[in-house]
């Protein structure tokens, strides 16, 4: 299940979030000679890449953000850059551009710290921006919970594209990041769950003050849980192709 877009549209330009996916593109190709090359990757993942055994004592706390901007793979970094390109102008727009930077980055060292807590001893680097996006989706939830989202559904053959409120979309997201945090072991590497769960709580702990001014539940009351501003709408348009009829 991929969300593509919501109905929620932004009203000013997202320079901090665009800024943000060019970022993690540009260190990504800065690190492509370096997936060739096992001495000079474990060079890089050694120096900017979190260690949960490092940071428990004590060394590379630099490492909380720069891992932030690091990706494992193509598919790594354009998952992490999907849900940021959906979600991420929306909170920008909501807390201006300084503020939501500072959102961000202070969700990915939280994610890092929770995922340390959970593996205290790990020597195993982690890598990635999806616990700092994992705090705009907490952010999100609390803020439009009845946002739209078009999510892509894929089972096997079968593939569409549906509507759904953003809290069944988000809310089962992170219910699956609990479930399969329960059942991992962090310290055998593969996905931190528990740095999502982590960045997920405090994106949605840091929106609090803001959702409080906004008038906290009143606003849902006012906007009942939807985007304050006319939400998007999506429609086919009829194709410029000609149609051929097939002759018998």
């Amino acid at each position: 299940m991929f969300p593509i877009r919501d109905h929620n549209p932004s009203e000013r330009t997202p320079f901090v979030t665009y800024g943000l996916i060019a970022a993690n593109i540009l260190v990504y190709l800065l690190m492509l000679p370096a997936f060739g090359d096992d001495q000079l990757l474990y060079q890089v993942y050694g120096d900017f890449a979190l260690v949960p055994g490092w940071v428990t004592n004590g060394g590379s706390p630099h490492t909380l953000v720069t891992s932030v901007f690091l990706h494992g793979g193509f598919w790594h970094l354009a998952g992490n850059m999907l849900f940021l390109w959906v979600f991420g102008d929306n909170m920008e727009d909501a807390f201006g551009h300084i503020r939501f930077l500072a959102f961000y980055l202070a969700a990915g060292v939280g994610a890092g710290l929770v995922h340390v807590l959970a593996a205290p001893a790990s020597m195993i680097p982690t890598v990635g921006a999806s616990g700092a996006i994992a705090g705009v989706l907490g952010g999100y939830l609390l803020l439009y919970p009845r946002a739209k989202i078009d999510v892509l559904i894929i089972f096997i053959v079968f593939f569409k594209v549906f509507p759904i409120p953003a809290w069944i979309a988000l809310g089962a997201w992170f219910a699956l990041q609990l479930f399969n945090g329960a059942g991992a072991d962090p310290d055998t590497g593969g996905v931190a769950y528990w740095a999502h769960v982590g960045g997920f709580f405090f994106g949605f702990l840091f929106t609090l003050p803001y959702w409080m001014r906004q008038g906290g539940t009143g606003y849902w009351r006012q906007t009942h849980g939807q985007p304050p501003h006319a939400e998007a709408k999506y429609e086919l348009t009829r194709s410029n192709i000609p149609r051929v009829r097939r002759r018998r």
